[in-house]
């Protein structure tokens, strides 16, 4: 029988613990040990058991997102498959603490303290978006901690795609909730609001899932800052000279303009066993558009 073994953050290397029902806005330091690797923040996840002789699977959100996101697969992979299933929030996104760092280079040493801990390595990476250059860094990193990849609908190579990103934090900064006395009324005003820059029922839906009560308050669970003083780090991936040989997938949404063909041979220079398959009628969120098929491709490359 699946069932959510953990739900919680891990208090170490200083850092307090953050409650993982949300009751406020836990904040992390941003110094580094020694000056020269990014202080790792205490993520929260789920992890749902399974059997330990195989490698655990480990989602990774895209930007704006949560480990929400993967609920459903996850429950359905460790059903199907029988291994272990972790879903993580990122830093600044979902119940994990906000830091002014938002690099890949944090977001990579995040995990590294985690998933040891948690004895889940080596594991099989699947990040989406955000989460897949996060993903891509590890293993180029930390190979070991990394049994394979999968890499979904993203690449090491920047794209254009993404250029309205930066709005949505403009718009989502703009809305002011000082008069709304409910959650739902919160969500309808924001989403008014947003309506003028985002025309995506589905895209603001999506981002209206981060506005949360906090202390009385309405805000956003996001921090919104950190993403905005680093787009130039988010929208793009950091250089790297190592590469990572184990067995990696990328996966591509088929209506989508993330991972293109020209971003192959760096895709290959950088990950030399690298496959790509693409996923038909699916945009960006390609696990949200066609869950049986994101799957389906998963326990195949699994096999």
């Amino acid at each position: 029988m699946v069932g959510w073994r953990r739900a919680w953050t891990l208090p170490y290397r200083g850092l307090g613990p953050s409650s993982s029902s949300f009751s406020r806005l836990p904040i992390a330091s941003s110094s580094s040990q020694g000056g020269t690797e990014p202080r790792p923040v205490p993520l929260s996840y789920k992890l749902l058991d399974g059997e330990a002789a195989s490698p655990p699977l480990v989602f990774l959100h895209g930007l704006f997102g949560s480990k929400t996101n993967f609920n459903s697969i996850a429950k359905a992979l460790a059903q199907q498959t029988g291994r272990r299933v972790l879903t993580v929030d990122a830093r600044n996104h979902g119940e994990s603490p906000h830091s002014p760092d938002m690099s890949y280079e944090a977001m990579s040493q995040d995990l590294q303290d985690l998933l040891p801990q948690l004895g889940l390595v080596p594991c099989v990476l699947i990040g989406h978006s955000m989460g897949g250059r996060t993903a891509m860094l590890l293993a180029l990193q930390r190979p070991e901690l990394v049994e394979r990849l999968i890499a979904v609908d993203i690449s090491p190579v920047e794209t254009t795609s993404s250029s309205n990103f930066p709005s949505y934090v403009t718009a989502m900064r703009a809305v002011d909730m000082a008069n709304e006395v409910s959650l739902s009324g919160a969500r309808k005003l924001a989403d008014e609001r947003l309506r003028s820059v985002i025309q995506s029922t589905s895209m603001r839906q999506f981002l209206l899932t981060n506005l949360v009560e906090v202390d009385g308050r309405f805000v956003w669970r996001l921090n919104l800052d950190a993403l905005d003083k680093h787009w130039d780090k988010i929208l793009d991936f950091p250089a790297r000279q190592e590469t990572y040989s184990g067995p990696t997938l990328f996966l591509r949404g088929g209506n989508s303009q993330f991972l293109l063909p020209s971003h192959y041979p760096e895709i290959r220079r950088l990950f030399p066993r690298a496959q790509m398959q693409t996923v038909p009628n699916a945009s960006h969120w390609v696990h949200s558009d066609r869950p049986q098929d994101f799957m389906a491709a998963v326990r195949g490359f699994l096999a």
